[in-house]
């Protein structure tokens, strides 16, 4: 049952020990600066729940689901109440008006869905770049990436079924079956604030190709069950 305001912040992890209470200490410090009643899911991907259980704040909600984005957060959607379903990586950081700037947006009854735009927690200049190319994207295709925080209304997210239960590429399936619909996502001005880590570790431009490639691949037509293959190797590589 969905209640008023409410915004249901689903953060799907694995392995994030070293930081999830960083991510929910700043959820919290956001949330006491809004009068917008918000919950947060952590849905943990290890069957042992080792993230979850090194996270602090007792009234955060935890759980432990099939390894697997898409299912993490479908399993987060289930136990949510909230109006609203935020569905936030661990390493992104909402704007300090993020929480107000979703319930204003999802006021009117147009609002299905929603994202921010991206910028990238790293002074290096290569990631200005690396940033605008991934806004210029996501506005010219109306397809936001699931590090941008997208959030939907939780009527409509049931409607269309949740997430695909695929290995990859949920975040892009998602937001193409809604375009068919003749639904679009809108985009709020904030920017989210998201991790460097991936590009340090597998190198800026490696990285950055890598997503266009396997999106360009999941667009064309190759099952997502390939792309993760072709991802995991690419990851190691």
């Amino acid at each position: 049952m969905t209640t008023g305001k409410k915004i249901s912040i689903i953060i799907p992890v694995l392995n994030e020990s070293e930081g999830i209470n960083d991510t929910v200490e700043h959820l919290n410090g956001l949330i006491t600066s809004t009068n917008v009643s918000v919950e947060i899911i952590v849905v943990d991907g290890d069957p042992e729940g080792k993230t979850i259980a090194s996270i602090r704040d007792k009234n955060t909600i935890t759980t432990t689901g099939k390894t697997g984005r898409a299912s993490q957060m479908n399993k987060g959607a289930e136990l949510a109440t909230g109006k609203t379903f935020l569905f936030l990586h661990a390493d992104t950081r909402l704007p300090d008006e993020g929480l107000n700037v979703i319930v204003a947006s999802c006021d009117g009854k147009t609002t299905k869905a929603g994202a921010f735009d991206l910028a990238i927690a790293s002074e290096r200049k290569v990631f200005r770049l690396i940033e605008t190319m991934a806004n210029v994207r996501s506005h010219l295709t109306g397809i936001p990436y699931g590090d941008q925080g997208l959030f939907f209304h939780a009527d409509y997210f049931r409607a269309l079924g949740g997430f695909a239960d695929i290995p990859i590429m949920e975040d892009v399936e998602i937001i193409r079956r809604m375009k068919k619909r003749g639904d679009r996502v809108i985009f709020l001005k904030d920017t989210v604030q998201t991790s460097s880590r991936r590009w340090q570790k597998e190198g800026v431009w490696k990285c950055t190709l890598r997503n266009w490639s396997l999106v360009s691949l999941f667009v064309a037509g190759v099952k997502p069950q390939k792309l993760a293959k072709f991802y995991r190797v690419h990851e190691a590589g």
